[in-house]
């Protein structure tokens, strides 16, 4: 990994669970939040709150997504930051798989 996300940003993401498998990491973030650079293992995200925000990806590329209630999305391993471009807190719960 690049760096842990609660390592670089533990004010956005806090560990509930972890063993061998998985890590369940709760997730929130106010409008205006930028995350550092960081990396996850395949991970699955469960949204718990709407909102929008964008990712940028170390070679400068960024995605828009906005997020609803219920949601979930699925992602490879992956290496971005992560910026709450909306109006709304964003409230969401994160499983990493671990190999």
């Amino acid at each position: 990994m690049l760096q842990d996300l609660v390592k670089v940003a533990p004010q956005n993401y806090k560990v509930l669970f972890e063993n061998n498998r998985i890590r369940l990491i709760e997730y929130t973030s106010k409008p205006g939040d930028k995350t550092p650079m960081h990396s996850h293992p395949a991970y699955l995200v469960y949204i718990l709150s709407p909102g929008k925000a964008r990712f940028t990806f170390p070679d400068g590329k960024t995605k828009e997504r906005e997020t609803r209630p219920g949601k979930v999305v699925w992602s490879e391993a992956v290496t971005h930051m992560e910026e709450n471009t909306g109006t709304t807190d964003i409230r969401a719960l994160i499983i990493e798989l671990k190999k």
